[in-house]
């Protein structure tokens, strides 16, 4: 019986590390893409280096010749695309590099397994976005619903989910593409609004931050674990066919929402007064403003209504989306960020004492 082998691009952030436990869990060979960097700690995964069958590979998604050598070292039979910019925000600020990796990066790893010759011996599942939807043209969205990017990094994402369709109609490739909901996590970058929210109330909630500034908090989301959709990653790639799935739970919730849910796990229940920029959430406690609105945060076009419908990933492939709900999400995440910062807060006035130490030693001046 041959070896599953997965290849891994992005496998240092919040999914691919997740999705790493998960094969590696299955028994297979796991190698991962990681760019060259000064600073070589990578904390999704350290605990995974060491493992014997995980393995990290120098390439990059904006070169193609390092890619196409990596791939026919390494011969994969599933290739995980997951490396993106993916923070939509950025993609205003920075659209080229953004257009380079998510569009074109794509086009780069279809034809590195390609020149491999492996079109018919290696699986590829590339990570779409709900984001193609944009500015919904219908509620819930499915397989069917138009798309309407509304985004540099939508834009980018949508030749990125036409290519590889492209490569699977003309080349007869087991390529597919899953179309990931928002899907959040402790591991999530501190920079997405799910962790800001997160971390900003366990910080408050410790007295080490004063105020949370959100943009729209009109904004509906529909927010999964990613823990739950790396398996349906997975489960596509062993569908007897190559097809393209919404992945999401069928379930949304405001951006208001998720914040007084997250201030609720972290002891402090909020009370909502005011309209649009002016919106303020109210501890109830203490009267202060812990909540507010900042037309920073707005996006020059927003995306404000994205729903999946996850029917066909739910009868297809036997996925279950609700394996954890919306509650436990933010539950999970909350209790995460209130021990990371009352640890952030340990370790600083550990190096307070020793600092203190040393000044009366003498050690320093």
């Amino acid at each position: 019986m041959s070896k599953n082998i997965a290849l891994i691009t992005g496998v240092t952030g919040q999914d691919g590390s997740y999705l790493s436990e998960f094969l590696l869990a299955k028994g297979y060979e796991v190698h991962g893409i990681i760019r060259r960097s000064s600073v070589d700690y990578r904390e999704r995964i350290a605990h995974l280096e060491g493992t014997p069958n995980f393995h990290l590979h120098y390439a990059d998604m904006g070169d193609s010749m390092s890619l196409v050598k990596l791939v026919g070292k390494v011969q994969p039979t599933e290739i995980y695309n997951l490396a993106a910019q993916s923070h939509v925000q950025v993609s205003f600020d920075a659209p080229e590099f953004t257009a380079d990796v998510d569009a074109v990066g794509v086009l780069r790893i279809l034809e590195a397994v390609r020149t491999n010759h492996l079109e018919q011996s290696c699986k590829i599942y590339q990570a779409s976005t709900s984001e193609l939807y944009g500015k919904v043209e219908e509620v819930p969205q499915n397989e069917k619903t138009p798309f309407h990017p509304y985004s540099p990094y939508a834009v980018a994402k949508l030749y990125g989910f036409w290519i590889i369709k492209e490569y699977r109609e003309a080349y007869n490739m087991f390529c597919c593409s899953g179309i990931l909901f928002n899907h959040e996590s402790e591991r999530r970058g501190e920079t997405f609004v799910t962790r800001k929210i997160t971390l900003a109330a366990a910080r408050i909630a410790q007295g080490k931050q004063d105020c949370l500034y959100l943009g729209n908090l009109d904004s509906l989301r529909d927010w999964g674990y990613a823990k739950d959709y790396v398996e349906c990653m997975w489960l596509i790639l062993q569908h007897d066919t190559p097809e393209d799935f919404v992945i999401a739970t069928g379930v949304q919730h405001t951006v208001r929402e998720f914040a007084t849910l997250a201030f609720h796990h972290a002891g402090i229940e909020l009370r909502w007064e005011g309209e649009g920029v002016n919106e303020k959430g109210i501890d109830v406690a203490t009267g202060k403003v812990v909540v507010a609105v900042s037309e920073d945060f707005y996006r020059p076009t927003d995306v404000v209504n994205l729903w999946g419908d996850p029917t066909k990933a739910k009868k297809e492939l036997g996925w279950n989306p609700q394996a954890t709900s919306f509650e436990q999400l933010v539950e999970l995440m909350v209790k995460h960020d209130i021990a990371k910062v009352a640890a952030e807060d340990a370790a600083a006035n550990i190096r307070t004492m020793n600092l203190a130490e040393f000044l009366e030693k003498g050690i320093v001046k």
